[in-house]
């Protein structure tokens, strides 16, 4: 399984965005990073500069890390893909009657967030019978 470093990761999306902006070829999963930061306009300078590879960003500074959120976003419409973990494009599906697409992942993301969370806190695998219960309960919110 691939298991990129934060560098590596961090790489990617500058890299993609930059090759994106430049009107080089980008590989599939490159189009899908960019199709993301277009949905993203507040990162499109911080992808411009390689430094923010180091880039350190705190919670406790009410700071969002765009790279984990890009991440995420790549993850989710991953699972959406393949239906993994099984449930998951339906309760998606039941998200985007009510909410734009957009909107939907990122309440996919809140419940992706609280069993990662959970998962480590308790040092225990991903419970995705609790991470469909929560994107089902976010259809409700």
């Amino acid at each position: 399984m691939f298991n990129p470093s934060r560098e590596q990761v961090r790489q990617f999306f500058i890299e993609a965005w930059h090759k994106y902006r430049h009107k080089q070829l980008l590989s599939p999963l490159e189009s899908m990073a960019v199709n993301l930061v277009q949905q993203h306009p507040e990162y499109h300078q911080l992808l411009e500069d390689p430094e923010a590879v180091e880039q350190d960003y705190s919670v406790e500074k009410g700071q969002t890390n765009p790279f984990l959120h890009l991440s995420m976003h790549l993850a989710i419409q991953e699972q959406l893909s393949i239906n993994q973990p099984p449930g998951i494009k339906p309760a998606y599906d039941r998200l985007v009657a009510t909410l734009d697409p957009h909107e939907a992942t990122h309440r996919i993301m809140e419940a992706l967030g609280e069993v990662i969370w959970e998962a480590q806190r308790l040092n225990k695998p991903l419970d995705n019978e609790r991470y469909i219960e929560l994107i089902h309960r976010h259809a409700t919110t």
